[in-house]
């Protein structure tokens, strides 16, 4: 006779800590109506300007563009608060960390006021914390925008969730070479694709493009 199949019904583990609040701060960010733009730039710069300063990444000059384009179009630096939409001066740039324990954003705070050696040195400090379990309630609260990286794991294009109540996050994918038409002909160039994911409560499509097109100009003549 045949023996009956035994069925694998799974382990069942409950959301904890750092994976339940990001769990519900999602599903809030899922129910909001975004929309998303994306933008490809050249990082040929963006590679150049991390080399003058020790230990500094792309994603160093990723938060400092950002920061920069934030108080360009301040209309981005925004949260949404219910049914009022609450602005800041400074921008306070969210970095997303994967952990053993779940995604956390460290925040950078002040960011448009750092040079990029100020922004490097903080991020090894806040990134190597948020790894360790390290971090306070101060480098997790009061962020205005968040940066989320996932180009060094080979993704080249993602659409990010806002992280609420901010208004607005991008999603930077891998930068990869491709063959460029320029006025001197064809050149081979890392481009990189950045789509930002907007919550139109406060964003419409003309801002969000603005924004884009500020941090486009900032990564391509960072110094």
């Amino acid at each position: 006779m045949t023996q009956p199949l035994e069925l694998d019904e799974g382990q069942r583990t409950e959301l904890k800590g750092m994976r339940r609040t990001a769990a519900r701060r999602m599903v809030v960010a899922w129910e909001a109506p975004v929309f998303h733009l994306t933008v490809e730039v050249d990082m040929t710069e963006a590679s150049r300007a991390k080399e003058v300063v020790s230990g500094a990444t792309v994603t160093d000059v990723l938060v400092r563009a950002t920061a920069h384009a934030l108080t360009s179009v301040p209309e981005v630096n925004v949260h949404v608060d219910g049914e009022a939409v609450v602005s800041f001066q400074r921008a306070h740039v969210g970095i997303a960390v994967a952990t053993e324990k779940g995604l956390t954003v460290p925040i950078i705070h002040n960011a448009d006021q750092l040079d990029l050696e100020e922004i490097a040195l903080r991020r090894r400090d806040i990134v190597g914390r948020a790894r360790t379990g390290g971090l306070g309630r101060e480098d997790i609260t009061g962020g205005t925008f968040t940066i989320s990286n996932l180009g060094m794991l080979g993704v080249t294009r993602f659409d990010a969730i806002v992280n609420a109540p901010q208004a607005a996050i991008l999603a930077v994918g891998a930068t990869i070479r491709r063959n460029v038409w320029t006025e001197d002909g064809g050149a081979w160039r890392p481009i990189a694709e950045l789509t930002l994911t907007s919550d139109h409560r406060a964003l419409d499509g003309a801002v969000a493009a603005r924004f884009l097109a500020a941090l486009k100009s900032e990564l391509e003549a960072p110094l």
